[in-house]
């Protein structure tokens, strides 16, 4: 009986305690390093790769391009630069970093980036989430208490969460200009503005706004569950790591003849604008940076593409940085124009302190600008191409980077490829296998390339007489086309023939071994038939 009821009193105990701790995260990252991992997958790559060399050719036509562009819109200074895969390949400026002291712009010039620096607020966010020290779903108010105070627009409102202020949707209204001048306001402001209650343009997770608010919440979050300033904390585990060493918070820091001086554009001439201390909207565009430093940020986003195996030691994995890369509350834009002017639709949305888009011809961007008093910033890269472009200015809301124009030089003039992906060697064998079939119509092979759901979608005798009466117009077959893979388990390819093509899809089953599920074929004529 004594026995009984120590067991009872230890059991008590042990659920009192228990319930005293904090939840933990229930979106943890699943720990990867015990785990199968194919030696089969073929990540994309480029093929006659020369994109280095040719992008150094049209060196001159960028830095003409980003002069005429800086003297059209009264910039004093930009320093720009294009990195191809971890390299900084062109790096260039025009004009003057400080137009009273006559210091000209240069790649080691420091401007501050304002709106480029949420990324960077982002990643710490999902380096902690990596760690297991927070999760996405974690309503906000688990860490900064004055937001379960808040008022809500609607009942059916979500309570709003990490990736609610990661995604631009909290329902928080957009704030440009007004939290541009929050930047050197103190923590207190920031929960004193929480705690007196803020107004919503939106419900929670019903749509995208941007919102500076948001990402300063952010930076407060870094910063309470790593028990660091967020500015340090991004200082030691995301720019001391990627050899960021000449990037800054505090002007104050940045060495003399460095600091880009800001200037707005009035009465024909330029004017001094003051310059914002860090505080704790800094979150969301206070970092001060030049090309060099920047560059290698870049590379690192770069270096995320494409999926593969191989070392991940970067400050985040690739995996993370891809995630951040992934559009949320896609919009369409149908009115869109390519980099020619030509109508062109494009989907878009803002990922995790990123915008992503893709334009009909299939160019996506990842890219974020910046804007505060005195500065204007942009980057912006292609993940496809392994490539990426950037550029700092010194007037009040500028757009430094010619974007169109340089995209145009890119793609058209000295026309870029992206990445194929190579076909896996279960794809080619199939393709031999399929093309063999279609000739024969063997049982045997039947059997061993064929789902089981292939003769049940449509009969056997159904299937060889469609296919047999392409070929029968195709003619002679002549050449076997190279199998174009669209993933590992899906392609397509043309059998050259006599009066034309024949096109062949397939996709193959999710078994280990895996089968036809799908086959198309169809003719395509030449065209002087």
């Amino acid at each position: 009986m004594k026995n009984i009821y120590y067991h009872l009193l230890f059991c008590c105990l042990v659920t009192i305690l228990c319930s005293c701790n904090p939840q933990k995260s229930t979106e943890q990252k699943t720990d990867n390093s015990f785990r199968l991992v194919s030696d089969s997958y073929k990540p994309k790559v480029f093929t006659n790769d020369n994109r280095l060399e040719k992008i150094k050719e049209i060196a001159p036509e960028i830095q003409q391009l980003i002069e005429e562009h800086a003297r059209t819109r009264n910039i004093p200074g930009i320093a720009y630069g294009i990195v191809v895969d971890d390299e900084l390949v062109i790096a260039s400026a025009t004009g003057l970093s400080d137009p009273e002291h006559e210091l000209p712009a240069t790649t080691k010039s420091s401007f501050r980036i304002a709106s480029m620096t949420k990324s960077f607020t982002a990643m710490a966010i999902m380096k902690l989430r990596d760690e297991g020290k927070l999760s996405l779903i974690d309503p906000v108010a688990h860490y900064i208490k004055e937001m379960s105070g808040i008022e809500y627009l609607t009942g059916d409102a979500p309570i709003i969460d990490i990736e609610n202020l990661l995604t631009m949707t909290a329902g928080f209204p957009e704030d440009n200009p007004w939290g541009d001048r929050q930047l050197n306001e103190s923590d207190q402001m920031l929960i004193d503005l929480i705690s007196g209650g803020v107004s919503f343009s939106n419900p929670s997770s019903y749509q995208y706004e941007y919102s500076n608010t948001g990402f300063a919440l952010l930076g407060n979050i870094v910063s309470r569950v790593s028990g660091m300033p967020f500015q340090e904390y991004i200082r030691e585990h995301i720019l001391q790591p990627l050899g960021m060493n000449h990037s800054y918070w505090e002007y104050d820091s940045v060495p003399k003849d460095l600091p880009a001086i800001g200037y707005r554009w009035e009465d024909e001439q330029w004017k001094l604008e003051p310059m914002l201390h860090d505080g704790s909207y800094g979150a969301m565009g206070g970092l001060i940076t030049s090309i060099e430093d920047f560059g290698k940020y870049v590379s690192f986003h770069l270096s995320a593409w494409p999926p593969r195996s191989g070392d991940d030691n970067g400050p985040v994995k690739r995996s993370t940085l891809r995630e951040m890369h992934t559009p949320q509350f896609t919009r369409l834009s149908s009115d869109a124009a390519d980099f020619n002017g030509n109508p062109c639709a494009s989907t878009a949305g803002y990922g995790f302190g990123l915008r992503i888009s893709e334009d009909c011809n299939g160019l996506k961007r990842v890219s974020h600008g910046g804007a505060l008093p005195g500065f204007g910033s942009n980057y912006i890269f292609y993940p496809d191409y392994g490539v990426g472009i950037m550029a700092f200015g010194n007037l009040t809301y500028t757009t430094p980077l010619p974007t169109r124009k340089i995209e145009k030089l890119l793609f058209e003039t000295i026309n870029l490829n992206p990445r194929q992906l190579p076909a896996s060697a279960i794809l080619v064998e199939r393709q031999e296998q399929v093309v063999q079939l279609i000739r024969n119509w063997d049982t045997g092979l039947e059997e061993k390339i064929l789902a089981e759901n292939f003769y049940l979608d449509k009969s056997r005798a159904h299937r060889i007489k469609e296919v047999q009466a392409v070929l029968n117009e195709a003619g002679n077959i002549q050449d076997i086309k190279e199998i174009e893979a669209i993933n590992q388990l899906r392609g397509n390819f043309k059998l050259q023939t006599e009066n034309g093509f024949v096109n062949i899809f397939f996709t193959l089953s999710p078994e280990k071994n895996p089968k036809v599920q799908q086959l198309d074929v169809s003719f395509q004529p030449n065209e002087t038939r």
